[in-house]
């Protein structure tokens, strides 16, 4: 298993990975909101997502946006293959993410919002806690990239105080990967 950080080059797999993200909606029956693939690619080009190969072959991916000037941070888009889905690795890949996360973005609070249990279990294992709508961002790109879900109407109506999906929040700012940010920091100067 190879997991990085991506990059432009990567764009190769973008397509791949919209017609997986295209499938698990289909197929899970829930509302996996669609990604652009040319946000995909600034995602690569920044530095900001995580791609997963098995033997030279694309496994997984997972990217980070930013909203509130970098208050908050969301871990978005996580998608394994689904032949090799049950083998850990959509653990690894999160756990990769949030280590990006926390190292480029160490005063930010980490949330997300998901109706997967077992990303809500992976959530659970790095910190996260559930929370209420209310207590994530309030950026209105942010819950824009809800708008191809197909319960989209469900929090619209809600007024984006709840929906099907559980929010979770990681906000213990100084953790391990504080320090090792601050300690880099202070090496750079």
């Amino acid at each position: 298993m190879n997991l990085r950080v991506a990059n432009a080059a990567d764009a190769q797999y973008v397509e791949t990975l919209c017609q997986w993200y295209a499938e698990s909606a289909r197929t899970r029956g829930v509302g996996i909101a669609k990604r652009d693939p040319n946000y995909l690619i600034k995602k690569m080009e920044k530095g900001d997502s995580i791609i997963a190969f098995i033997d030279d072959q694309l496994a997984g991916f997972c990217y980070i946006e930013t909203f509130e000037d970098a208050k908050f941070v969301v871990n978005s888009g996580l998608i394994v293959n689904t032949e090799l889905r049950k083998e850990g690795l959509g653990r690894a890949i999160k756990h990769r993410v949030f280590e990006l996360s926390r190292m480029k973005y160490p005063a930010a609070k980490i949330f997300g919002i998901t109706t997967s249990a077992a990303v809500m279990k992976i959530n659970n294992e790095l910190g996260y806690r559930p929370v209420t709508f209310p207590e994530l961002t309030q950026s209105d790109d942010f819950w824009k990239g809800c708008s191809s879900c197909k319960n989209y109407g469900i929090l619209m109506e809600n007024q984006r105080k709840m929906c099907l999906c559980t929010g979770m929040v990681y906000d213990t700012l100084d953790d391990s990967f504080t320090q090792q940010s601050i300690e880099i920091l202070a090496q750079e100067r």
